[in-house]
C-alpha cells in the first residue's frame, strides 16, 4: 500500500552498504572513545594538581606519565579517525563512479536498439525519399507559376542592358541665383 502514489523502492544491496555503515560506526566508536580520553586527561591533569599541593610529587609525576602516555593514544585514533574517513570517502565516491557506469551502460545498449532499428540504410533511403519528395514539389510549383524559360531570362537580360545603355537625361540646372535669406525670415524653396 505504501508504493501506491510512489515508485517502487529499490533496497540497496547489503554487499555496496555494509562495509561503508561498518566503517563508519568504527568512527563513530574512536570519537567515543576519544572524548572518553579527552575527559580522562583533564581529570587526571586536576588530580596532578592537587597532589603536588599536597605535596606528592612521585604521584604526581607518575600520574603526569600515564597522562602522556594516553595523549599519545588519543593522537593515534586522531590519526586513524582520519584514515577511516578518508576511506568512507573511497567507499562512496567509488559507489557514486558505480551508478555512472550503470548509466553509461544503460545509455549504450539503448543506443545499440536504436541503431538495430535504423541502419545508416534505412537513413539513405529517407533522405533519398525527401530529396524526390522535394524536386517533384518543386516541379509542381514551376507548372502552376508558369516559370521563365531560359530563352525568356536571356530576353530579359538583354533588355535590361539595353535601359542601361540608353542616355538619361537629367533635369535642367535653374541659373537664376538663389535669394539670399534675412535674419528672422524663414526661405521657402519651390517643391517644399
Amino acid at each position: 500500500m505504501g508504493n501506491i502514489f510512489g515508485r517502487k523502492r529499490r533496497s540497496r544491496s547489503p554487499s555496496r552498504t555494509r562495509p561503508c555503515c561498518k566503517l563508519k560506526q568504527q568512527r563513530d566508536k574512536l570519537k567515543q572513545y576519544q572524548k572518553k580520553i579527552a575527559l580522562q586527561l583533564q581529570r587526571e591533569r586536576e588530580l596532578a594538581k592537587q597532589l603536588l599541593h599536597d605535596g606528592k610529587k612521585e604521584k604526581a609525576k607518575l600520574l603526569l606519565k600515564k597522562k602522556r602516555y594516553q595523549e599519545q593514544l588519543l593522537e593515534k585514533t586522531e590519526n586513524q579517525m582520519s584514515n577511516l574517513e578518508k576511506m568512507v570517502e573511497d567507499i562512496e565516491f567509488a559507489q557514486i563512479e558505480m551508478k555512472v557506469i550503470e548509466g553509461l551502460k544503460i545509455g549504450n545498449d539503448c543506443l545499440k536498439k536504436m541503431h538495430e532499428v535504423m541502419s545508416i540504410e534505412e537513413v539513405e533511403r529517407i533522405m533519398d525519399e525527401t530529396q524526390e519528395g522535394i524536386d517533384y514539389q518543386r516541379q509542381i510549383d514551376e507548372l502552376l507559376a508558369g516559370s521563365l524559360t531560359m530563352e525568356d531570362e536571356e530576353a530579359i537580360l538583354e533588355e535590361l542592358e539595353a535601359i542601361t545603355q540608353e542616355d538619361v537625361e537629367l533635369p535642367a540646372v535653374p541659373t537664376e541665383p538663389l535669394p539670399s535669406p534675412t535674419p528672422g525670415r524663414c526661405v521657402r524653396f519651390p517643391g517644399e
